[in-house]
């Protein structure tokens, strides 16, 4: 009987967001070991999700979550940047996988046979699983952000653009972990002259 093949899913967390990293996770789930509530990241709750990733962590064959910071994002644009962090995510597995599955439209360039899946997150157990791998640990960065920065309350939107979020921009400027090409944050580095000439 032939041998099943290692299968890896992928996901991002953190397109989004005005500041942080965007992650990326890459998990070879073990069929002898089935987890059981893997659902796409945003259906579960934070309970859900915080109990769910140190199983999918000690279940799993392999995995392994990847950053893009935000000065890469700036560089490369979100698109590439999310891509760089899978593909970071991918190598970084201490097992190669023979087939990779990723939640979306666009696959990295690892090198090994590749497929996008459209909500590929509630299709696939393994992108499941690196869905919610790859939501933990950036949300736990913007946690520690938030301890460095508490003004601009990263615990509550974890750098998403809220009211919150933009109006902490506007008071206190913007950091070093901001993502500049995005629009909020370079019209908080840039105010309009405009009303001024007016």
């Amino acid at each position: 009987m032939q041998a099943s093949l290692l299968i890896c899913g992928v996901d991002e967390a953190g397109r989004g967001p005005l500041a942080g990293p965007v992650s990326a996770a890459a998990v070879i789930l073990d069929p002898a070991r089935p987890i059981a509530g893997l659902a796409d990241s945003k259906k579960l709750s934070e309970k859900q999700r915080d109990r769910l990733a140190p199983i999918i962590r000690e279940q799993a064959l392999a995995w392994c979550v990847a950053y893009a910071e935000p000065h890469e994002i700036d560089e490369i644009n979100i698109l590439q940047a999310t891509l760089l962090a899978m593909k970071r995510a991918v190598e970084g597995l201490s097992l190669r996988p023979q087939q990779v599955l990723v939640d979306g439209l666009y696959c990295p360039d690892t090198g090994i046979p590749s497929e996008a899946i459209v909500k590929g997150d509630s299709k696939v157990e393994a992108i499941s699983a690196a869905s919610i791998l790859a939501k933990t640990a950036r949300d736990e960065i913007m946690l520690q952000m938030h301890e460095r920065y508490p003004q601009y309350g990263f615990d509550a939107h974890k750098g998403y653009p809220t009211a919150v979020h933009l109006a902490a921009l506007r008071a206190h400027g913007v950091l070093d972990i901001h993502r500049l090409s995005f629009k909020p944050v370079r019209e908080s580095i840039a105010p309009t002259t405009q009303e001024k000439a007016c």
